[in-house]
């Protein structure tokens, strides 16, 4: 299956107690699908903020997005952890909110081989009977999910893609190796172009919150062989692809997101919104 070119890892609206605004989310799902063009949506991932969602906020977060969604994108639910028993108790039951897909991301701090990466990634897909994406994010998780490591996970049934954000020769060697149909998705912005090239399937995109509909032009411009014209408006977009990771993410994309009119509040500690120089940079990059 495919999840789209471009998916939106969605960031989650915050009142002014930093308690989800669920009324919000409605209007963040609709504006994600109708103005930004989102072929998918990424519900409580890293950009998410859910290292600071509790299990019931993400139950129910989740099961907004679907039913606001309706059908007119998909939805991945972010329920990875560093712990698989947990991950499959809570990948269950996110399971049976009719979601599309579950997003798994490495497990962090504790930095398994990568038997332990293959093993914790086989146990979860085998307890669930929804689509599963890999989620490899060395700079967060402080272990890279390697290439072969993720080839033999393209085997698992319903393992049928990832989000890799380590680099295009990576990227390549999974490509070449991988399952039939096996789908691999950029994790960097920037990237996405240049993703394309190498038989990418799309961009997992915080930028997309913003331009959304231009990543989208970007990526037709390419399949349709206008390649001068990809990659005109990939340097013209890649100030905002760059300079919305100016603080910790998401901060800097909320900001830019109030910017256009999309109210998603603050951030939850220990992150810190940006600050009135990085606000006002944030600004430059759509004037």
């Amino acid at each position: 299956m495919s999840f789209g070119r471009v998916v939106t890892a969605m960031v989650t609206p915050f009142d002014e107690q930093l308690q989800i605004n669920w009324g919000q989310v409605e209007t963040l799902v609709n504006y994600l699908i109708e103005e930004q063009q989102s072929d998918s949506l990424v519900i409580c991932g890293t950009t998410g903020e859910s290292p600071t969602l509790s299990e019931e906020e993400k139950l129910k977060l989740i099961e907004l997005a679907v039913r606001v969604a309706g059908g007119r994108c998909k939805i991945i639910a972010g329920t990875g952890s560093n712990d698989t028993a947990h991950t499959i108790h809570f990948s269950q039951k996110v399971a049976k909110l009719g979601v599309d897909a579950l997003l798994l991301v490495a497990p962090y701090y504790n930095r398994p081989s990568q038997e332990g990466l293959y093993q914790h990634f086989k146990a979860i897909a085998e307890s669930v009977d929804v689509p599963c994406m890999l989620y490899n994010v060395p700079g967060r998780t402080g272990v890279n999910l390697d290439a072969d490591t993720t080839v033999r996970l393209s085997h698992v049934p319903n393992i049928v893609a990832t989000k890799d954000c380590s680099n295009t020769d990576q990227m390549t060697r999974i490509l070449n190796n991988a399952a039939p149909g096996f789908l691999v998705y950029s994790g960097d912005d920037s990237a996405t172009l240049p993703a394309l090239s190498i038989g990418c399937e799309g961009i997992v995109s915080v930028a997309s919150h913003v331009i959304g509909k231009e990543m989208q032009s970007m990526i037709k411009y390419y399949l349709e062989g206008h390649i001068k014209q990809a990659a005109e408006l990939h340097r013209k977009l890649h100030p905002v692809f760059t300079g919305i990771f100016c603080a910790p993410s998401p901060a800097p994309i909320k900001h830019a997101l109030a910017l256009k009119g999309i109210q998603t509040g603050g951030v939850r500690l220990p992150l810190v919104r940006v600050s009135e120089q990085e606000g006002q940079f944030i600004q430059s990059l759509f004037e």
